[in-house]
């Protein structure tokens, strides 16, 4: 059992896990599939059962989704969000601006948020249109209410392992790395990306595990031999396929952030990973495909940081919070 993303994360999250895998050195490896859809539906039905017991007690959790502009991938993503949100039990306060909506006028509303005690949670679907300092934006998000975890409060907690809402992508890769392996303890970790949304947040997840935790970005030399080390890769960089399946140590866990749309060679797209899963899966002990492994996370884990935020929020910080 474990503490959630919202929880004091300085005894480390811990989360309850399968079997671990076997490490080995043979590369003729078939990959044990991380299925992120499944772990994603068990995470989503201990929410709602979660917020149904909030009932008796006058509490139903609050998540308010701001999305600006017209964007058909944003919007698609936001018509997930409010879906999962509904069926967890979670009422949802949708915002829906046009392009022209300017930083002041962004700012303003997301301040009313803060002030409205029935909204736990606020989410701003970025990316925001070009003009809008999405930098500020964020910054007047009620740390309390940041269910996205990219508030600098609650970043600057999570660097110092003190209580925090962790950012929904990594919470869901380190919820994933531990269906596969038990004990994270020594093991060599590899974050191959330095985002503030998930490479940095992830490497101090793993640091609070008590990996060795190695970050790789742009202007690495020779990220080949660091990914031959590693027994944890994460790989978050934005690029298709960049990670060579020759790359990976055999038996290593590998979990896939990444989504890009490629031409499949007919003239249609198709969305595949920063990995070349077709290589790397004869050679890893774990991998997540894609889609189909970090992305249900996510929002699992948003509606998981959203419950938590309106218990602390209704209840106090030192109420039971959801435990996985």
């Amino acid at each position: 059992m474990v503490e959630s993303a919202s929880q004091n994360l300085r005894g480390r999250i811990t989360i309850a896990t399968s079997q671990p895998i076997v490490f080995c050195k043979d590369i003729h490896l078939s990959a044990h599939i991380i299925d992120g859809r499944a772990a994603a539906e068990r995470l989503r039905r201990r929410v709602a059962e979660h917020t149904a017991g909030l009932k008796p007690q006058g509490l139903i959790p609050g998540l308010a989704v701001v999305l600006v502009g017209e964007d058909p991938a944003s919007q698609i993503y936001v018509g997930s969000k409010t879906r999962q949100a509904t069926e967890a039990g979670i009422r949802h306060f949708d915002h829906r601006l046009p392009a022209t909506t300017s930083t002041a006028e962004l700012i303003a509303l997301v301040r009313n948020l803060n002030a409205n005690p029935e909204v736990h949670g606020i989410l701003v679907q970025l990316p925001l249109p070009a003009g809008v300092d999405s930098a500020a934006v964020l910054a007047t998000i009620d740390p309390e209410k940041d269910v996205d975890g990219f508030h600098a409060m609650n970043a600057g907690r999570l660097a110092l392992g003190e209580p925090a809402t962790v950012p929904c992508t990594p919470l869901g890769c380190l919820i994933l790395i531990r269906e596969v392996m038990s004990d994270m303890a020594g093991k060599r970790a590899l974050v191959i990306g330095r985002s503030n949304i998930v490479g940095k947040p992830m490497a101090q997840l793993l640091l609070q595990n008590d990996c060795t935790v190695t970050i790789a970005h742009s202007k690495t030399r020779d990220l080949p031999a660091l990914c031959a080390e590693a027994e944890i890769l994460v790989a978050a960089v934005g690029r298709p396929r960049s990670i060579e399946g020759g790359w990976i140590r055999p038996g290593a866990v590998v979990i896939d952030v990444g989504i890009n749309r490629i031409d499949d060679g007919s003239g249609k797209s198709k969305v595949v990973g920063d990995v070349d899963y077709a290589t790397a899966v004869t050679r890893a002990g774990a991998i997540t495909p894609v889609p189909g492994g970090v992305g249900p996370m996510t929002i699992a884990c948003l509606l998981l940081n959203t419950v938590n935020a309106a218990i602390r929020q209704r209840l106090g910080t030192n109420a039971e919070t959801l435990r996985i």
